[in-house]
């Protein structure tokens, strides 16, 4: 039971909540009912009741305590100062001192649990009576306190190893028990491997034996960058545990495989798409990170300038037909997808996917998963579709004669098709649905628009520092004379890359009657770009260039369109 004096703060601060109109007096009160005989703490108890998000209730608690409120998604955090308590004290109290305020000479330290009073003093008396206490969400406060820790973690394991080198030659993963499972250093390794990737926002990790070492590299946004490296002595025990956890033969190091891992981290579920590849000095592996909770991207996220969007909107309207999204592996066609899929999706409609992978899981959507063994493949799955009476289908892409085919055939008989087509730019999807073998008025028949699509790095907030730009600079930009640009620095906020997420560049190429002619008369795909380009079409360099001008990314970003187009 909770004393007097907590029972009379908790009333208080759900009167606050009330006010806010995110809960009713009555379900208040019942949640208070509830809490004067559970143990669970009582923010904790909000959040799981879903009576108010961790957002919202840390900034009741900033109020309620008289401390600020941080984004500390936002604040360059010092490391070492964070290294300077243990991974145990931090979990403990949630308390994570941030950063040192020169100007006002404080230590800024982050709390999600304010009503922890033995653990505020606790502060003062480690920082001393100028520390200035902020409130975050909880969930921010652990990310930090994984990100800073992980790579730590990694780093010890590695050293371990390195001290026992007869323990390498020993350590045979199959076959151990579960107490010595859990202390191996390839478990460590592994475990601690996957959770610094998640924590720093990799999207994959390259784990690559050379003859000498073997490198751990990840790719964030876009970009690979070494993490650590370690002896190859280490790399059959590493590689065998990635096995195991994936469901891949053990035994086999002679042909590629595919499997998957599925883990919780952070109270969030994530897949890992695991891909072997033998080499000369042993098997590559490529680790995909996958984000399973559930999508939550929207359009206005997407990069699409207003005059696309008013373009997409138009191409979503349309009550049959195909939509295309084109561009090389890895740009976010998948992302816009399900976008359009979330933005188009309800309860008047049916809605079916048919994916390979599934990768999201969105409400409300029927998403049908590739099974070749099965003989379940994008065609035959379109085939059964048909008699599922859909209304909108997602196709993951169309890779042959027979699934463009079947999917020109459901755009044309009442039905709005969406797709994904590897080809370096809109136009060039005419000229490869032709090559498959389409006829070219079956193709003017289906086909209402193309997306094309790049991912740009976005420059980090924090660190980006303002320069007029030089007289290369501007022909590249085409403009006459100097303007403010930004460039990349670096920060501990976006790991010293400069960078901090990716924003798509399109192109939208919208069907019309004479480009349809053009079509028809099996034109080139730079005749049919060309004509789209008079017709008002913004190209790559376009609107990569309006993103270079708003100060959202750099100039060596807008290169990298051009010359990878």
């Amino acid at each position: 039971m909770k004393n007097k004096i907590q029972q009379n703060m908790i009333q208080q601060i759900c009167m606050q909540i009330v006010k806010m109109n995110v809960c009713s007096i009555n379900e208040m009160n019942y949640i208070l009912e509830k809490i004067n005989v559970e143990e669970k703490p009582f923010n904790e108890f909000l959040i799981q009741e879903k009576i108010i998000n961790e957002e919202q209730l840390s900034q009741v608690l900033a109020s309620y305590f008289g401390y600020d409120y941080y984004n500390i998604d936002t604040i360059c955090i010092d490391e070492n100062l964070v290294k300077s308590l243990t991974y145990e004290f931090i979990s403990k109290y949630k308390i994570i001192p941030l950063t040192f305020d020169d100007l006002n000479k404080r230590y800024i330290i982050a709390s999600s649990n304010p009503f922890d009073f033995n653990a505020i003093n606790i502060v003062y008396a480690l920082f001393g009576m100028n520390a200035q206490i902020v409130v975050c969400p909880d969930t921010k406060l652990v990310r930090i306190k994984s990100r800073i820790f992980a790579k730590n973690e990694m780093n010890q394991t590695i050293a371990t190893y390195n001290k026992q080198e007869n323990l390498l030659e020993k350590e045979h993963i199959v076959g151990m028990d579960e107490a010595d499972l859990v202390n191996s250093p390839a478990v460590k390794l592994v475990d601690s491997c996957l959770n610094d990737a998640i924590a720093v926002g990799a999207s994959d990790i390259h784990i690559e034996p050379y003859e000498d070492i073997v490198r751990i590299r990840y790719r964030i946004d876009g970009m690979l960058y070494e993490n650590t490296s370690f002896s190859p002595k280490m790399y059959p025990a590493v590689s065998t545990r990635i096995k195991i956890i994936s469901k891949l033969n053990i035994a086999e190091r002679r042909i590629p495989q595919d499997g998957r891992i599925t883990k919780i981290y952070n109270g969030e579920t994530y897949d890992f798409r695991v891909s072997t590849l033998p080499t000369s000095f042993g098997e590559k592996i490529v680790i995909r990170i996958l984000d399973t909770k559930s999508f939550n991207y929207d359009r206005s996220k997407l990069g699409f300038l207003p005059e696309e969007n008013l373009i997409v909107d138009e191409l979503l309207r349309k009550p049959y037909g195909i939509i295309l999204l084109t561009g090389p592996t890895g740009c976010g066609k998948s992302t816009t997808l399900y976008s359009f899929i979330k933005e188009m999706n309800n309860e008047s409609v049916n809605v079916i996917t048919v994916e390979d992978p599934v990768e999201y899981t969105i409400s409300g959507v029927n998403q049908v998963q590739v099974n070749n063994k099965a003989n379940l493949t994008f065609a035959s799955a379109l085939r059964s579709i048909l008699r599922q009476d859909p209304n909108i289908v997602m196709v993951g892409e169309i890779r042959d004669e027979e699934t463009a085919e079947i999917a020109m055939r459901m755009a044309i008989t009442g039905h709005l098709v969406l797709s994904t087509l590897h080809t370096n730019d809109a136009a060039g999807a005419v000229t490869r649905l032709i090559d498959l073998g389409l006829q070219p008025y079956f193709v003017t028949d289906a086909l209402v628009g193309v997306i094309s699509q790049r991912l740009i790095r976005r420059l980090c907030p924090e660190c980006k520092k303002e320069y007029l730009s030089s007289r290369r600079e501007n022909e590249i930009l085409k403009i006459n004379q100097s303007q403010k640009l930004y460039k990349a620095v670096g920060c501990p906020a976006c790991h010293n890359t400069g960078y901090q997420g990716r924003i798509g560049v399109h192109e939208v190429l919208k069907m019309t009657e004479d480009l349809k002619e053009l079509i028809i008369n099996r034109a080139s795909t730079k005749q049919i770009r060309q004509k789209a380009l008079e017709d008002g079409m913004l190209d790559l360099y376009s609107t990569c260039r309006t993103v270079v001008l708003n100060g959202e990314t750099t100039v060596q970003e807008l290169l990298t369109i051009m010359y990878n187009k």
